[in-house]
């Protein structure tokens, strides 16, 4: 088991519906990354912003994202996760991709499409909560709306991190705020939210505000000027055992089940 876990979180502006360009500009800025980490975090859709128009960015699961993530994790001895838009079978979806260096992946689909903008009429949902386990870290991926859903995020399978990437609208920001400090409390997670930063086609402002919370709700970083910016937060298993051990709040949880 490795105690301690270095995750990269990259919070960025994105080029609309240009996967190649966002990809060159994520290239860049992993560049600049001048120390060992484990994980490297990009936001929601992160090749296209929030798009409704899929068939527009769509990839599949061989296509050039994936295998820039494969090379880049190769490549600089860390795994890289972010959401992108995946065609299966003529169906799309908003899928967290985790690839690692070892050359697999491991994936999520949203699981709340955020019928506001009308995601549930062009993405499937997902039916599976996701589990990553890299270097001895149990780590659960969401997106974005998820964020607004605790009953998904429930601590049943005892996780490590929450991650979540978004693209989160800055009128609504003071609940993106309130809800990654509320999830890494009620679940005893370190909780790591990624968004992104500017303006998109359909002229919504996203103004960052990517946190990271302790497993008692202490702020270990928090980005909110609204620009781009990298952070690298260190977390530690030891802490989290210890504080766990002593508190034993999941012990109380309620038994119902996820359906």
């Amino acid at each position: 088991m490795q105690d301690l876990l270095k995750i990269a979180i990259l919070q960025s502006n994105l080029i609309w519906e240009n996967p190649e360009q966002n990809r060159n500009n994520f290239a860049e800025k992993i560049k600049k990354i001048r120390q060992p980490i484990d994980i490297i975090l990009l936001p929601e859709m992160f090749t296209s912003g929030f798009t409704m128009s899929p068939s527009n960015v769509a990839e599949t699961m061989e296509g050039e994202t994936i295998k820039w993530m494969l090379e880049t994790a190769l490549k600089s001895n860390v795994a890289i996760g972010g959401s992108l838009v995946i065609e299966e079978e003529s169906v799309f979806f908003n899928r967290f991709v985790f690839a690692k260096p070892d050359g697999t992946t491991e994936i999520y689909d949203k699981r709340h499409t955020f019928t506001l903008a009308g995601e549930n009429e062009v993405y499937a949902s997902g039916k599976d909560k996701v589990i990553i386990d890299y270097k001895g870290w149990k780590i659960c991926p969401l997106i974005c709306y998820d964020l607004r859903f605790p009953v998904w995020a429930r601590n049943t399978e005892t996780y490590d991190v929450l991650l979540y990437v978004a693209n989160w609208p800055k009128p609504r920001i003071t609940a993106w705020d309130a809800l990654l400090k509320a999830r890494a409390i009620e679940n005893m997670s370190y909780c790591i939210g990624v968004n992104r930063v500017g303006l998109d086609a359909n002229n919504h402002e996203y103004s960052g505000h990517s946190a990271a919370y302790d497993v008692l709700g202490e702020q270990l970083f928090a980005i909110e000027d609204g620009k781009e910016h990298t952070e690298i937060v260190t977390l530690s298993k030891a802490h989290l055992i210890s504080i766990r051990e002593k508190l034993k709040f999941l012990n109380d949880s309620d038994g119902f089940t996820l359906k």
